[in-house]
């Protein structure tokens, strides 16, 4: 009888430990789905930022990078685009913030 009592916790600790090691699979291959999804979020982001930004440069296959980021190093110096862009941060920070609060 305790042998039988015996051998049912071992059944039980080794489907136990068979559930463990799935869930921790399953755990690693989410994690990888999520960094995938940000990886594949940013690229997005700054395919369609750096479009943006050509669209305003006359020419800018003849631009070198450096040219580009003096450009708007230079840009971004602005006092009145410094102002603009807090707005813009602030504005969209209190539309994230739920119940408006």
């Amino acid at each position: 009888m305790p042998n039988e009592k015996l051998e049912k916790l071992k059944r039980e600790q080794y489907v136990a430990e068979k559930k463990l090691t799935a869930a921790k699979h399953k755990e690693k291959r989410l994690e990888s789905e999520i960094k995938r999804l940000t990886r594949s979020e940013r690229t997005h982001r700054l395919c369609t930022r750096a479009g943006m930004l050509e669209t305003f440069l006359r020419e800018p296959t003849i631009l070198t990078d450096d040219d580009v980021m003096a450009l708007l190093t230079f840009i971004f110096h602005s006092e009145a685009v410094q102002k603009k862009l807090n707005m813009l941060i602030e504005n969209r920070k209190e539309k994230e913030q739920p119940n408006g609060s």
